[in-house]
């Protein structure tokens, strides 16, 4: 089996989340961790401002994925094409978002119901991609689908395919009647499900996704797949869930505090604000940062209530309520 260390432990793409100044951060904290961008789509990767949507900071952010988001073969095939004048290590192909927007556009979640498309369009993305891994995270199924006979079907399809990594959120979507955020919390998790798939296609990469709180938890489903991808802990708890990330390496983590960590983020908040930035557009992502520490809410009530009015004094205040 090929091992992919760089991918035991990745952060999930979210949108509205995890963009450029998230990434730096959240880079900051690990050295290793795969991070990947927010969920772009083809169309507007090939008919927009592509600098815009894939330029990215390969010193400040480190190995990046980019996930795309379609359903139409040529479509995604000249994204693809169009993102390989950036370093991404990998084009992902998102089979499971759950909102309106995305059923719309008929992919995300919604293409868990056509294999055979998702397949063609993987096929297109691997003869543009020049090298470059494609890979794909589903669902375990959605709807009234039975996961027990979709998910399997749906790896085997991707095998045959010669996708080798995929990560998979162990969740159904319900497309009808659940809201984006109800479909990250109320399906229930099916954990013993991803498990077996891990023994069942043991020729390809697989990681897990959804509900995982803590880089202990990870740790647990480690002893089982292939890698973790963790969403919403990481965004919010970031210093207890990526800053003894790197020992999944055997590796020293890069910071010792979380104190050490926003000394570490603040030339680049100084830079930010001189080159005409706003402070709330790198602090937003560092609101959890001192989550369950002394000062954590002075920290996080300053830099929310500074706004896009706040600047480096505002920073440093912040930074008092938890020196």
């Amino acid at each position: 089996m090929t091992e992919y260390p760089a991918h035991r432990f990745s952060v999930a793409p979210m949108m509205d989340w995890t963009d450029h100044q998230c990434r730096a951060f959240h880079r900051l904290l690990s050295r290793r961790a795969l991070l990947y961008t927010e969920m772009v789509t083809a169309a507007a990767i090939v008919h927009g401002d592509r600098d815009r949507m894939l330029g990215f900071d390969r010193e400040a952010e480190g190995q990046v994925a980019l996930q795309l988001g379609g359903s139409d073969p040529a479509l995604l095939a000249k994204a693809v094409l169009a993102a390989r004048a950036w370093p991404y290590v990998e084009m992902n192909l998102n089979v499971g978002c759950p909102s309106d927007r995305v059923q719309s556009g008929c992919f995300g979640a919604a293409l868990m119901r056509d294999p055979g498309l998702v397949g063609d369009c993987v096929a297109a993305m691997q003869d543009a991609a020049g090298g470059v891994e494609v890979t794909v995270k589903c669902r375990i199924g959605v709807d009234d689908q039975n996961p027990d006979e979709v998910l399997p079907a749906f790896l085997q399809m991707l095998s045959d395919r010669g996708v080798r990594r995929v990560t998979i959120h162990a969740r159904k979507a319900w497309l009808q009647g659940l809201s984006p955020r109800e479909n990250r919390e109320i399906p229930p998790l099916d954990y013993p499900l991803v498990h077996a798939m891990r023994e069942a296609f043991p020729d390809m990469h697989l990681s897990i996704n959804g509900g995982i709180a803590s880089l202990a938890a990870a740790v647990e489903h480690l002893g089982v797949m292939n890698g973790v991808m963790v969403g919403r802990a990481a965004y919010h708890q970031p210093w207890d869930v990526l800053g003894a990330a790197d020992t999944l390496w055997g590796e020293a983590p890069p910071l010792t505090t979380p104190l050490s960590a926003a000394e570490a983020m603040r030339p680049r908040i100084a830079a930010h604000l001189a080159a005409g930035g706003r402070l709330h557009q790198i602090t937003r992502h560092m609101l959890g940062l001192f989550h369950g520490q002394p000062g954590a809410r002075g920290w996080k009530r300053t830099l929310s209530e500074a706004g896009p009015t706040g600047d480096l004094r505002t920073y440093d205040f912040a930074m008092a309520a938890v020196a």
